[in-house]
């Protein structure tokens, strides 16, 4: 792992107590230039990784709070005629930040959730005709309710999929659970930090990822992976090229964080259950019950 990653890492433990899995795997995502999704009950910490995240690599912030009421125009922006120069001027939404926090995204009706495909596909948002870029770094923090909650609307599977990972944080263990309530306000400990690389330092890293060297024999087991999937018969569906492209950008990005000079095994099966879990899934299912078809996977191919 690089000095660099290991500050950031360091500084986000000691907001985020108990959860150094998840958030190097939420690290890893956006090292590979992926989206996270991050599925569970109310109050575990989702918002604050976001907020945590964007503090210590020096990003620009968004929130958006996702409801039944939330049209495209407020997520992407409008253009808005001015009386005063009798012309009109396009209003930038919230979605040009470098990080986006897409806040209980399953609460708002398709037609809004539909309105972050392009962005986050393209790097784009095309209103009134016209095209504009979005910044760079851009990441997507999106969270939701269990699909069980109140008023919720699944995401369909074309959405799921423009997120690299999907993530569960889970309860705290009872040592961590303590801390917290002992120790101060996470938004205050947030707000007294400094960030720890600038988001030319990110990008430099970003870059470094697709270089991270991948053998024959990896992408054998990749493939094996992909192959395995489609003849499985206890998903949903068979996982497509884009998710294997998925799959090996985040196991090089894994690589990365982790110091390794080439990307191993353990690598993939590390990366695996988040990277393939929602793309495995039927509708209806939770994430534990995603990630459970994509461990069986893995036991099922063998390791070169």
């Amino acid at each position: 792992m690089t000095t660099t990653t290991e500050r950031v890492l360091e500084a986000a433990e000691n907001v985020i107590l108990g959860k150094r899995r998840q958030l190097r795997l939420a690290l890893t995502c956006l090292l590979a230039g992926g989206h996270l999704l991050i599925e569970d009950v109310p109050g575990v910490g989702k918002t604050t990784l976001a907020h945590l995240l964007a503090r210590l690599l020096g990003l620009d912030f968004q929130r958006v709070q996702f409801t039944s009421d939330l049209l495209p125009a407020d997520i992407l922006g409008a253009t808005i005629y001015d009386r005063d120069s009798g012309g009109f001027s396009f209003h930038a939404g919230p979605v040009f930040a470098q990080v986006v926090l897409a806040d209980e995204v399953n609460r708002a009706t398709p037609k809004t959730q539909s309105a972050l495909l392009e962005a986050m596909e393209e790097r784009q948002v095309t209103v009134d005709g016209h095209t504009r870029a979005l910044p760079d770094p851009f990441f997507v923090i999106a969270t939701q309710n269990p699909g069980t909650q109140v008023g919720t609307f699944p995401l369909p599977e074309s959405q799921l999929d423009r997120f690299l990972m999907r993530l569960s944080l889970g309860y705290p263990d009872a040592s961590a659970e303590r801390a917290l309530l002992l120790g101060r306000d996470r938004r205050s400990l947030i707000a007294g930090l400094d960030p720890v690389i600038t988001p030319d330092e990110l990008r430099a890293l970003q870059r470094q990822v697709p270089e991270v060297h991948a053998a024959p024999a990896l992408i054998d087991y990749v493939q094996a992976l992909l192959a395995q999937s489609r003849r499985s018969a206890g998903s949903g569906h068979g996982l497509s090229p884009r998710a294997g492209l998925a799959l090996l950008r985040a196991a090089q990005a894994w690589a990365l964080l982790e110091g390794h000079r080439g990307v191993l095994p353990e690598d993939v099966q590390t990366v695996f259950p988040a990277v393939a879990g929602h793309r495995l899934g039927t509708a209806g299912e939770h994430a534990g019950v995603e990630h459970g078809h994509a461990a069986a996977l893995l036991d099922e191919v063998a390791v070169p």
